[in-house]
């Protein structure tokens, strides 16, 4: 919603020119046009967003309860110098405490994909969350004059690591079993056959909970083709075929592999590019060993399991607490802002009808978060008979902007329409714009990271002073929001679009 917003919008079936080198993208000739997902691949993705969504859910009534459970106690005992609380107040101050603890929880890693593995992480996250928790409602209780039972905090805070400890282990066999019935399960393509491929396979086969599940290795060496590695374990139950290198796009696409992990730490980078290329061809994630220089980047996200570290391309952006708090603030803001806002733009309606003829609203399909097109709305600001998807003016002389348009834009109240993506869950309020289907469909890999998010009305992109150029040419803005955003961050935008939309800037 900046004041220049102007992003290049291309028709599908017309040929751009080519988007410039960009160095970020060492060298990737990968195609990474849109693509119709994978069902398989979305049914495994929406498989793990119920996961976590239960995980979330189940955390929250976990806590509730140990805080509900250790009042019940402390009541029934009369410990202490007993303080009689209204039922209201207990359910009240507990949901808040259960909400504040999910949270913390967020952030400390509780619900990324992988994270349970043998499970001593996910208890140690819990131990810590909870001393982390007692040491806050014991700080906020000294020095406040609300009087609360130090029995009535120790009791339930005791109960809160113990319940959710049992809760977490349910849950880690109902996925378990929902895996080993083959729902949202991912299939892996190793590539590299020796020790170190080796291990891979072992720790994805003692880690059920992930759902990874190896498929074949791959590898260069004609001696290794056709033969059988095992797993590391004191049973050789469990092998897999080696197939004869290198990793191809066919192949990859011939097995339904979802993933590919490069197992060999001192792979040369030309072959490994290659691999990375062949892989992204067929819509697959890429994952390596990093040898003893770590990459780093903002989209480089290490994740350690059982002792072998992995490296993803594209690494998780997900932050499911902060995520439900944006989705819900999108909703009571975009809900607000259409129903204050509605005598205005019911007026800017009549008055682009006046204007010009043609219709209200400008309707165009973008690219939103992973790749999937979605309908977006604008009030028209050029003359009926413009070319419908053409790069749009530089300049507000451009004789195809009517009269009113050169103010809706230069107030970006031509994007004010889009609270109706926001509301349909296609936008947010903060966010990368979005853009067409065809200037994607020529994004490097290092461009197609802005696609990780949901797109949105204003950003930093449209608060610099690089905003009168292409969006993709200064992705920097965009990928530096994704690697920090955070709530603060949003509420500091918002409040910065505003001031230099009524400066009309």
């Amino acid at each position: 919603m900046s004041p220049v917003s102007r992003e290049a919008t291309v028709h599908p079936s017309a040929k751009a020119a080519a988007l410039p080198p960009d160095s970020g993208g060492k060298g990737l000739s990968a195609d990474l046009r849109i693509v119709q997902r994978d069902p398989r691949r979305s049914a495994a993705t929406h498989f793990w967003r119920s996961v976590v969504l239960c995980e979330v859910v189940a955390d929250f009534l976990t806590i509730l309860c140990a805080a509900i459970a250790g009042y019940v106690i402390y009541d029934s005992l009369a410990l202490g110098k007993h303080i009689y609380y209204p039922a209201k107040t207990v359910l009240a101050v507990a949901s808040a405490f259960a909400v504040v603890m999910v949270l913390m929880l967020d952030r400390a890693g509780a619900y990324r994909r992988g994270n349970s593995l043998l499970r001593v992480r996910e208890t140690e996250q819990v131990l810590r969350v909870s001393a982390e928790a007692f040491l806050i409602v014991l700080a906020v209780s000294f020095f406040t004059n609300v009087p609360v039972s130090r029995w009535l905090i120790t009791l339930s805070l005791s109960l809160v690591p113990l319940l959710l400890f049992v809760q977490k282990h349910l849950t880690y066999s109902v996925v378990r079993m929902l895996h080993a019935r083959g729902h949202g399960n991912e299939k892996v393509l190793i590539y590299g056959a020796g020790g170190t491929g080796r291990r891979v396979f072992s720790v994805l086969r003692r880690s059920p909970k992930l759902g990874l599940e190896p498929v074949a290795f791959v590898d260069d060496d004609s001696e290794k083709a056709g033969s059988e590695i095992y797993e590391m374990a004191y049973e050789r139950r469990r092998s897999l075929p080696v197939i004869r290198g290198p990793v191809t796009k066919e192949m990859v696409a011939s097995h339904g592999i979802d993933l590919v992990i490069v197992a060999i730490p001192s792979i040369p980078r030309d072959r490994f590019i290659r691999t990375m290329d062949e892989a992204l061809r067929t819509n697959a994630k890429v994952s390596f060993v990093p040898g003893h220089l770590l990459p780093s980047g903002p989209r480089i996200d290490y994740q350690d399991i059982d002792g072998v570290l992995l490296a993803s391309l594209g690494g998780s952006t997900r932050r499911v607490g902060y995520e439900l708090v944006k989705r819900f603030c999108d909703l009571v803001a975009s809900f607000a802002l259409s129903v204050l806002g509605s005598p205005l733009l019911l007026l800017l309606a009549i008055a682009i009808k006046i204007d010009s003829r043609g219709p209200v609203l400008l309707r165009q399909d973008r690219v939103g978060r992973h790749g999937e097109l979605f309908r977006m709305y604008k009030f028209r600001t050029m003359r009926a008979g413009t070319q419908l998807y053409d790069y749009s003016p530089r300049a507000s002389a451009d004789s195809r902007i009517t009269r009113l348009g050169r103010f809706l834009r230069r107030t970006s109240l031509d994007e004010v329409p889009q609270l109706l993506n926001i509301l349909q869950g296609d936008m947010s309020l903060v966010g990368p714009r979005p853009e067409m289907p065809f200037i994607v469909d020529q994004y490097t890999e290092r461009h197609r990271q802005r696609l990780e998010v949901k797109p949105g009305l204003t950003g930093l992109w449209q608060l610099s002073g690089d905003r009168a150029f292409l969006i993709h040419e200064n992705v920097e803005y965009d990928l530096y929001y994704i690697q920090y955003r955070n709530f603060f961050m949003d509420l500091a935008i918002l409040l910065h679009t505003s001031i230099f939309a009524m400066r009309g800037i």
